[in-house]
């Protein structure tokens, strides 16, 4: 047989390569990270969702950018609206206009735009979510936590950035509250504004500046910072639930090529297919609707995207009382405390809890498989609580709205939601954290008894059992294999010399934090009581069908009540 015949192309291609590896080693790099092994869970996509989002908001960005004109210099307006002809407007807003309704394409590239930007921040959200429920934080990934956290930063300002540059009536009031929250800040507020602003608001830079903060600066941003995430991903190799033959030493998965290359190719496509069908049926930010910003009208009924709803919220609720003059100095409390100390409260929270539960647990080894939610119930109850107080302050965002549409006082709803933001999150991490206990009694109870059958069987003596079918030794696995830390034991607070140590109130605090997360836990099953669950002295001839039904048969009890030939007996509930 002759030597199979190899075309120009496939020619060409190996000498690329082969130039290719020569001058740089490529080759190398190339096969070993085609080799790499990821998981293969749904819930991992939701980073790759972010991912391709943010690879359609640059796509589309682009083509934004070549016909959008950042300047607030006013024109009159004369253009395929009838309504708008001879308004004076600036012409950023004439360009968005011009944009939408002359420039092909150019409303379905705007709508697939935001559209992106809403579902890049969701990605984001419930990808950390998927993080911190499961402590995908932990070390070494504590690092790589910080790098979402702040992606999910520069995602708000992408998007606020974004939100404000069409100068319609609608951004222009989110403008109008970000300068009266940068001027509630004490002493340095009003300098602040007036650098932002190039003066009084709204002056005439705040556009221009906030269109090179959003096509340069905060993309280059998240550029570098998705970088490092995956270049994190890829050197700390990837997390993975907890399953059969899952260990912190090993990866149980795919490799990237060519299963997750072909996975991720036709992902982009659908991410990317979705956003443009919303895009071309779903309306959003009409700003012809609205009109030219005019610092005088109010629009009622009006909120901004869904990941700012909260700030909005928060305004809301705060009484406007909470505002005094001192030495002639105005302190705006009620801007302030809602606006820059609670949003400062609810982000510290996030980017420091990694930190604080390595803390508590002194826990230095590495951990490359997940945990499951119940077995951390107080960590899942801080989240839950995070999330309703968010979800909270999203729905007082729009707390005209919902006093409209169900006919209800808007006073009465404001007073609710106040009341709730204290209430709810502790509601919340009260039910979450019991909920968590009890589902970890009942995996003792499977662990210790198996699954309940519903067949009851009669012995010789008049006792009356019901047979429990054993779990699988991967069911039980994943219910005994979980760390259930506890509270810290520290030193005494005086040494063997009567001398009081250094670090004690230190180490006094983190005692009683370690408390507070570990003192109410249940113990996973030991091999001793596992042992102990499955010893029942008589009850043990139940072992197998052969068994059963020998002892049915003595025990005169009819053949259908034994088990299937299928089950094994592993304890029984005795009944009265």
């Amino acid at each position: 047989m002759g030597a199979p015949q190899v075309s120009s192309t496939e020619r060409a291609a190996a000498g690329t390569a082969d130039y290719l590896d020569q001058r740089t080693g490529v080759a190398s790099a190339v096969k070993g990270f085609a080799r790499k092994i990821f998981p293969d869970h749904w819930s991992f996509l939701l980073g790759e969702i972010a991912l391709y989002s943010f690879v359609v908001l640059l796509i589309s960005g682009v083509f934004l950018t070549m016909f959008f004109v950042p300047s607030m210099g006013l024109m009159e307006y004369e253009g395929p609206i009838a309504s708008m002809n001879g308004q004076l407007m600036s012409e950023a807003f004439a360009s968005t206009l011009d944009l939408s309704f002359e420039v092909p394409g150019g409303l379905l590239m705007r709508q697939i735009h935001h559209w992106s930007a809403l579902l890049f921040m969701a990605a984001i959200v419930t990808h950390m979510m998927r993080v911190f429920f499961t402590g995908a934080f932990r070390k070494p990934r504590e690092l790589n936590w910080m790098v979402g956290f702040i992606l999910m930063i520069l995602g708000l300002a992408a998007g606020f950035t974004g939100y404000s540059l069409p100068d319609d009536v609608l951004s222009g009031n989110g403008l109008r509250i970000t300068d009266g929250v940068v001027k509630s800040i004490p002493l340095v507020g009003s300098y602040m504004s007036y650098m932002i602003f190039g003066g009084e608001f709204p002056g005439e830079h705040i556009i221009p500046r906030l269109f090179t903060l959003h096509i340069l600066v905060v993309p280059a941003l998240i550029l570098a910072l998705i970088g490092l995430h995956l270049l994190f991903v890829v050197l700390h190799k990837h997390t993975q639930y907890p399953g059969g033959g899952r260990t912190d030493k090993n990866v149980v998965g795919f490799p990237l090529f060519p299963v997750y290359v072909a996975k991720a190719g036709g992902f982009f496509f659908i991410v990317f297919g979705v956003l443009a069908l919303m895009g071309g049926t779903m309306a959003i930010n009409n700003v012809w609707n609205y009109g030219p910003y005019d610092p005088s009208p109010v629009s009622a009924g009006a909120q901004p995207d869904w990941y700012m709803l909260f700030l909005e919220g928060s305004l809301r609720l705060m009484p406007g009382q909470t505002e005094f003059v001192i030495a002639g100095y105005t302190l705006s409390l009620n801007v302030l405390i809602p606006a820059v100390v609670v949003p400062g409260l609810l982000f510290t929270f996030l980017a420091v809890y990694p930190f604080l539960e390595a803390a508590v647990t002194k826990d230095k080894r590495e951990h490359h498989v997940l945990d499951r939610p119940r077995n951390v119930p107080v960590r899942t109850g801080l989240g839950v609580a995070f999330l309703a107080e968010f979800i909270l302050l999203a729905l007082a965002g729009s707390n005209d709205l919902i006093a409209t549409h169900f006919d209800l006082s808007l006073n009465a709803i404001t007073w609710v939601f106040r009341v709730g933001f204290f209430v709810l999150p502790v509601i919340a991490f009260w039910v979450t954290k019991r909920i968590c206990l009890g589902l970890q009694r009942k995996d003792r109870e499977l662990v210790l008894h198996g699954h309940e059958t519903g067949r009851i069987v009669r012995f010789a003596n008049g006792e009356y059992i019901e047979v429990h079918k054993p779990i699988s030794d991967e069911e039980r696995w994943l219910r005994v294999n979980y760390d259930a830390h506890r509270p810290l034991e520290i030193e005494p607070r005086e040494d063997s010399r009567g001398v009081r140590r250094k670090g004690f109130r230190k180490d006094q605090a983190l005692q009683a934090l370690s408390r507070f997360f570990y003192e109410d836990r249940v113990e996973p099953v030991t091999p001793a009581e596992l042992a102990a669950a499955h010893s029942h002295g008589d009850h043990d001839s139940l072992g197998s069908a052969e068994d059963s039904e020998s002892a049915l048969a003595i025990a005169g009890a009819p053949r259908d009540a034994a088990p299937a030939p299928d089950q094994q007996s592993d304890d029984h509930g005795h009944m009265s």
